[in-house]
């Protein structure tokens, strides 16, 4: 996809530090890699999705809260416009087979008609899950690559050579 290189585009990705499945206590979210490395491939911006309300800490209650979410996820800042990107990224891990539910609020109410999207999960077993679906139901008018693509969290840092071959 080496064309879209010089294509004006916007990384929309959802990253959470502190304990993570199989890889411990982080300062830095898995995903938050892979779209600093998409970023620096093709030059993109970036937008982190941030919940209004932090996650616990821990794992094991976060996967909870984030099942408490889905529908009513509030977020600390909100993207109006994409009007001038033309390729788009949507990069989330894996929560409950789908994507961390601040996505959702972060990208249900932008116009992706005719935007190129791509999109990227984290994850530690689920692959894309139903990410591609759900993301698909949203993004009315969006141009879908077939070329999404899942990469284990324990991987993430990693995975730089393995982006720069996706991109």
């Amino acid at each position: 996809m080496s064309e879209l290189k010089n294509k004006k585009s916007l990384v929309i990705y959802f990253s959470r530090a502190d304990e993570n499945y199989a890889v411990g206590y982080v300062d830095k979210g898995n995903t938050e890699y892979i779209a600093e490395y998409v970023r620096d491939f093709v030059n993109a911006s970036l937008f982190k999705v941030e919940p209004l309300i932090p996650y616990s800490k821990e794992y094991n209650k976060c996967i909870i809260e984030a099942k408490e979410r889905v529908g009513n996820a509030p977020i600390k800042n909100k993207i109006n416009d994409i009007s001038e990107y033309e390729v788009i990224y949507i990069m989330t891990p894996v929560y409950w087979g789908s994507y961390a539910p601040e996505m959702e609020t972060a990208i249900k109410d932008l116009d992706f008609t005719g935007k190129i999207v791509r999109i990227v999960t984290t994850h530690e077993g689920s692959g894309l899950a139903r990410v591609v679906e759900d993301i698909k139901k949203i993004c009315v008018g969006a141009i879908f690559l077939d070329d999404s693509i899942a990469i284990k969290g324990t991987d993430c840092i990693k995975a730089r050579s393995a982006i720069e071959k996706w991109i």
